[in-house]
């Protein structure tokens, strides 16, 4: 079971503070999402990434990964103009994989993402490159993180689609750390042939 957590272990308190203050000035406390709010999910999405010793910018990226929208949610925070506001928040690294993370045009990438190479289209642009593969790992973590707390929260979608996500994360889990792959294998459902 997902355990709601309320502050990531390797995130400064302030920091941490400052980027939650960040949130809510944007509303992401009265969007409502599966679960609560958007914030409640970004904050259970940042702390199971906290519990498989994710590197501190991949955690806050996590806990900003809906802040330009998704290809799956698209109520944004900040407009993508205003990326610059984010990155003094947050640093490059962790904003250039919340950047990242938003840009996934999933019908491209998902059917990509078990090839040795990965080429990344971003929805934004309609660009295309191939992925570092530092970042795709990343990308994959909170993948896993949100997708785990989304179907955690909402068991008619779990229903819907906890089995392909399974397989999704079953033939990329070269791209996962052990730890997220083990809680996608044992929290999602197989696929039943």
């Amino acid at each position: 079971m997902i355990l709601e957590v309320v502050n990531a272990s390797n995130v400064s308190t302030p920091q941490w503070d400052r980027i939650e203050r960040f949130l809510i000035e944007h509303g992401a406390d009265r969007i409502p999402h599966p679960g609560g709010t958007l914030l409640t999910h970004l904050k259970r999405v940042a702390g199971l990434l906290a519990d498989w010793d994710a590197a501190t910018h991949i955690q806050v990226a996590g806990l900003c990964h809906a802040t330009y929208g998704t290809d799956g949610f698209g109520q944004s925070l900040l407009d993508l103009a205003d990326r610059p506001i984010l990155v003094h928040l947050i640093g490059e690294p962790a904003e250039a994989l919340v950047y990242f993370y938003a840009s996934c045009d999933r019908d491209a990438v998902y059917p990509r993402l078990a090839d040795d190479k990965v080429l990344f289209r971003d929805r934004f642009t309609g660009g295309e490159e191939y992925a570092d593969p530092r970042e795709l790992s990343a990308f994959m973590e909170i993948t896993a993180a949100n997708e785990l707390d989304v179907m955690t929260q909402n068991p008619a979608l779990a229903v819907q689609h906890g089995a392909a996500l399974h397989e999704l994360f079953g033939r990329t889990r070269h791209h996962l750390s052990p730890r997220a792959w083990h809680d996608c294998h044992t929290q999602l459902p197989p696929v039943t042939r």
